[in-house]
């Protein structure tokens, strides 16, 4: 639930921000959102700030979606660093601003669009703050 919550601010945000995003789905089906690429050879889409979805390149003639597809590889760890607590921490903050804002809230269920009601709004709330909590203590 903490990717999802991810990508929810990260895709409201984005038009915000005029900012790049990537997302991408893994080997187990979760959908990731970023502002930096994926690992090389992961098939991805570049998600533009008007909310429409666009690959980054056009393929070659005579390319299929699945002759670009590479084997998704596993997750690796990200270094805890000073840095990556930060981004990590910022994100959080605006994901509790999102979730805590009046405007509607969607997130990626199955594979569909779906706006949280206020149970589950309440519940990612909570969850964003314990996180928060958790590891942004000492950026505060």
């Amino acid at each position: 639930m903490h990717r999802s919550l991810i990508a929810v601010a990260l895709l409201l945000l984005a038009p915000l921000a005029a900012a790049q995003v990537y997302k991408w789905t893994d080997a187990s089906g979760t959908v990731h959102y970023s502002e930096a690429p994926p690992a090389q050879g992961t098939k991805y889409e570049k998600v533009t700030t008007t909310g429409t979805v666009e690959p980054l390149a056009a393929p070659a003639p005579g390319e299929t979606a699945q002759s670009r597809e590479a084997p998704a590889e596993p997750a690796k760890p990200v270094a805890d660093t000073p840095e990556n607590r930060s981004k990590m921490c910022d994100t959080l903050k605006a994901n509790l601003a999102a979730l805590q804002g009046g405007g509607p809230v969607v997130m990626q269920q199955d594979g569909k669009n779906v706006a949280l009601d206020d149970a589950q709004r309440k519940q990612q709330i909570a969850s964003a703050q314990a996180q928060y909590d958790q590891f942004c203590q000492q950026v505060r």
